[in-house]
């Protein structure tokens, strides 16, 4: 299975990659929203874990982008950020994300969400 992880800091991009290879899953990595959306011209996900706030396209945005493409529209999107609060996991929601993990996340809890979202 292919994930994209969208992240603007490198160590949490690092963290991730590391826990979700030993895994067994293919990961790609962008920095910021455009930098996924380049991404995605040249590898193809089965889910895309984005954080929320990074420069020049957030994760709000991005979500709200990918939903308008049909190679995109029904996959799962999760965020993973430091934002816990309901009203901006209700704005995740209203963007189309398909879950929601705070950070710092565990691994195990990260990899029974990805199993849940998957399936």
């Amino acid at each position: 299975m292919n994930i994209l992880i969208v992240d603007d800091s490198r160590t949490i991009r690092n963290l991730l990659k590391s826990t979700l290879e030993g895994a067994g899953y293919a990961v790609c990595q962008a920095e910021d929203g455009m930098d996924a959306l380049e991404k995605l011209s040249e590898f193809d996900p089965d889910i895309i874990i984005t954080d929320l706030n990074m420069p020049r396209m957030n994760g709000l945005e991005l979500v709200q982008k990918l939903r308008q493409e049909d190679k995109t529209k029904f996959l799962p999107i999760l965020f993973l950020t430091t934002e816990g609060s309901p009203e901006v996991r209700e704005k995740g929601r209203e963007a189309g994300a398909t879950g929601w993990l705070v950070k710092p996340f565990d691994a195990t809890r990260l990899l029974n969400t990805i199993d849940r979202v998957s399936a």
